[in-house]
């Protein structure tokens, strides 16, 4: 089966890398362009065209794919399906009925739940202990196409988006393998998802990462997690901001006295802040401007007492808080 690929970062590389070892002829890839990356600003090839250079694979970089151009240009590398993941674009009604077998989707969750963009975060910040990957046939609607095939992957209590994500990329990947096949059999069944259980997971924004300490600390913790390693769970600290890394739920609960952002004990490896309901201990962070850090370097340059405030001003009244050892 001739296959044109669609994917842009790295979670649509694992894909094209199992459907190539898998034997499959890619005819082409479809990435988005090439934008400049890091401190330098250097311009940097997206993860997926670094593997089609490498295999000598042809490669499209529209910046529409919609436009009369770019659909021309699909028209010359003939196709018996389309495998998209993590592309980046909404492909038109024109290009979705292109491929005899038509266009399949790699998506980041147990669909319908968690249609959109930041499937594997969301699935973390609302507390799910499982989620999975997806194969759909594509069609028009944001991630409404029929089910073809499934796989569950469990949450694990100190799993964050990054891991998450590596785990759902290797599942997605042997998946769209395993599903390949069927289609060309004719042996998979399309099931049309249930509206009814649809929710969606927009796509992610850095004001998504700023602690409100007067939420609990259970969401707190799945927020530094689930955002890690973009875009960041983030605090103000002496007026700058304050990324944290690595945080746990305390066992303090507070006896109402004592304010959310208020830091409540210190140790030699902890900083421990009042929530709205109970205590978060920070374990690393990273100052602006500097590079993640354990708490116990951190306390080193930038000493941290009980009493004082993360997230801004806080109003009248404070205080019961403790310095440990």
């Amino acid at each position: 089966m001739k296959i044109l690929f669609m994917g842009t970062p790295e979670f649509a590389r694992g894909a094209l890398q199992a459907i190539l070892d898998a034997g499959h002829e890619v005819v082409c890839v479809v990435t988005q362009p090439d934008r400049p990356s890091g401190r330098g600003r250097a311009v940097k090839y997206t993860p997926v065209k670094e593997l089609a250079v490498e295999r000598g694979i042809p490669v499209l970089q529209p910046v529409k794919i919609r436009t009369p151009e770019s659909v021309a240009r699909l028209l010359q590398y003939p196709a018996d399906l389309f495998v998209v993941a993590a592309f980046g674009q909404i492909l038109s009604s024109e290009i979705l009925h292109m491929p005899s077998y038509g266009c399949i989707n790699i998506h980041a969750s147990l669909l319908p739940k968690y249609r959109g963009a930041a499937p594997i975060q969301q699935a973390i910040l609302d507390g799910e202990t499982q989620t999975g990957v997806t194969i759909m046939q594509m069609e028009e609607g944001l991630d409404t196409g029929a089910i073809l095939t499934c796989a569950v992957v469990p949450i694990l209590p100190g799993d964050t988006g990054d891991s998450l994500h590596d785990k759902l990329m290797e599942a997605g990947a042997k998946l769209v393998v395993e599903t390949i096949p069927l289609l060309e059999q004719g042996s998979v069944t399309p099931r049309p998802q249930r509206e009814e259980d649809a929710c969606y997971a927009g796509m992610l924004k850095k004001a998504a990462g700023k602690i409100d300490w007067s939420r609990d600390a259970a969401t707190l913790e799945r927020l530094v997690r689930g955002l890690n390693s973009w875009p960041g769970a983030y605090t103000d600290f002496r007026n700058k901001t304050l990324k944290i890394w690595e945080a746990q739920i305390g066992e303090a609960a507070g006896d109402g006295t004592l304010q959310p952002g208020i830091v409540r004990a210190v140790t030699k490896e902890t900083i421990e802040v009042q929530t709205g309901k109970g205590t978060l201990i920070l374990k690393s962070v990273q100052p602006e401007g500097k590079k993640k850090m354990a708490v116990r370097d951190f306390l080193l340059g930038y000493p941290v007492k009980p009493g004082e405030y993360l997230g801004g001003q806080p109003s009248a009244g404070n205080v019961e808080t403790k310095q440990s050892n």
